[in-house]
């Protein structure tokens, strides 16, 4: 599965929560990362996909398909 084939929202933070941008898959419970911009915030949250099927392939749990059709 490719990580760039999943959905991913970003959200900016309030300066409460330190800034900057928080990036969501929002198909793979838990899947979340952040950045200082949309950019970095998108960048990090492909290796959170990546590591975060990583880590369920090995522990035998699945994976879901991504909704959306690569473009």
């Amino acid at each position: 599965m490719n990580p760039f084939d999943y959905e991913v929202d970003i959200l900016p933070l309030s300066a409460a929560d330190g800034g900057g941008y928080t990036a969501v898959a929002p198909e793979l419970p838990g899947c979340r990362s952040d950045g200082e911009t949309p950019q970095e915030a998108l960048d990090n949250i492909y290796d959170a996909i990546g590591c975060w099927i990583e880590a369920a392939q090995e522990l035998g749990r699945p994976v879901p398909q991504p909704r959306r059709a690569a473009a």
